[in-house]
């Protein structure tokens, strides 16, 4: 309790009820906020890269603070139970127990730890409203370099390697009409994109936040869009080589280049096809899914069709061949699309599943971190999601409610007995 007593007018029993379950509320928001950034996926990207320049500097002090507002939950927390262990003493307090609770709820004499490390990064007392302020505050400066980092992560690199695919399809179309570099401007400017992508997607990886344009000072974490300028550039320089090419091509063996590249369609249609039915197997070995759907053969229909395309080009039949060319076209992208999303359907069982462990061993690392990990109920519910996750098959939806089990009981066993006196009253 401070020297100078109660600040301001003793509350009465109604005014610190009201306080204390504000501020419950407020301890329950606040946990749940920092459970979110520990599981955060940009949050695991930027401690597992190898990051360099803005990121670098800015992931460092974002780490710390994160240390920091950890230790100033931990405060608000043995803060807050104190209070309620205070107003549990006696269904009807009187004064000179309000008045301490008035001091507990108003006053500033909560002191925070250092930071991480060890600094003494603050010098004085808090009240518990101007702590959830410095949380808030220390929270979201953290979430904006977590969210700007996982933002770039998810939309740039993609992107580039999108685009890096269809580079390689244009270099080797290139190749084969003669398009090489030193012979022909196109062929120089395929290498200038190609290390152009290159170098962009290594600066993205490992300085996402460089790449980033922030929407204003004002703006929530995580405001603003990827810096896209470069990408853009390389598209429109690869697009304009492209339509080069692709006159080139209207030249020489249109036909020709047309069947090449509807035979890589459905070459491509075939391999993933044949991936999804090696998937299919391995889900259905280590997932307990009846759901998971069959995979069709290759197209035959449309081989047999590809070659009688490659009979009317040979036997100069250019009347039948050209509207043959314009179906084949359109069904193959459609069985690629067919076929890539039967692989994406058949293996979603095992990304759930990888997901569950992840989350699982997230509550784990923040139990044990809290000294709760020997806890006879957390270990019993922990096992036996561990057992269901890490067997073969694994049936999801019991493994996914065992999780669940797990996550209340940690959250139960993590509230302290101050919390549980708080919802018994």
């Amino acid at each position: 309790m401070s020297v100078a007593g109660p600040p301001g007018p003793v509350m009465d029993r109604d005014e610190a009820d009201r306080a204390l379950a504000r501020l419950g509320a407020e301890h329950k928001a606040i946990e749940d906020s920092l459970l979110a950034l520990q599981d955060h996926a940009g949050r695991r990207l930027l401690e597992g890269a190898e990051l360099t320049g803005t990121t670098r500097e800015r992931w460092a002090v974002a780490e710390r603070t994160i240390g920091l507002l950890w230790n100033c939950f931990d405060a608000y927390t043995a803060a807050l139970r104190e209070a309620r262990e205070i107003r549990a003493r006696r269904r009807w307090p009187g004064r000179e127990e309000l008045a301490e609770l008035t001091d507990r709820l108003r006053g500033a004499w909560v002191a925070v730890p250092g930071g991480a490390g060890g600094e003494p990064v603050l010098a004085e007392l808090f009240s518990l409203d101007r702590l959830v302020r410095r949380m808030n505050e220390l929270y979201a400066s953290s979430l904006d370099v977590v969210v700007t980092a996982d933002a770039v992560w998810s939309a740039l690199p993609a992107r580039i390697d999108l685009l890096a695919a269809e580079l390689r399809r244009t270099r080797s179309l290139a190749h084969s009409v003669g398009v090489r570099p030193g012979e022909h401007p196109a062929g120089d400017a395929l290498e200038e994109i190609t290390a152009e992508l290159t170098a962009l997607r290594a600066q993205v990886v490992t300085d996402p936040l460089a790449f980033w344009r922030p929407a204003g000072a004002s703006s929530a974490p995580g405001g603003g869009r990827p810096d896209t300028e470069r990408y853009d550039r390389a598209a429109l320089a690869l697009e304009d080589v492209r339509r080069e090419i692709e006159a080139v091509l209207a030249v020489r063996q249109d036909s020709e280049d047309r069947l090449l590249r509807l035979r890589d369609v459905l070459s491509r249609a075939d391999r993933t096809l044949a991936e999804a039915r090696a998937a299919r197997g391995e889900v259905l070995a280590k997932i307990a899914a009846s759901e998971v759907p069959a995979v069709s053969g290759p197209p035959t229909a449309l081989q047999e069709r590809l070659a009688t395309a490659a009979e009317y080009r040979r036997h100069a039949q250019w009347h039948r061949l050209s509207p043959l060319l314009d179906a084949l076209e359109a069904e193959a992208e459609d069985e690629l699309l067919r076929a890539r999303e039967s692989l994406t359907a058949v293996t979603a069982p095992l990304a759930v599943r990888a997901e569950l462990r992840g989350r699982l061993d997230a509550y784990k690392a923040k139990v044990a971190r809290l000294g709760a990990a020997e806890d006879p109920l957390l270990v019993e519910r922990y096992d036996a999601a561990r057992r269901m996750l890490w067997s073969a098959p694994c049936d999801l939806r019991a493994a996914e409610q065992a999780v669940l089990r797990y996550q209340r009981a940690a959250a139960d066993v993590l509230s302290g007995p101050g919390d549980a006196e708080g919802r018994e009253g």
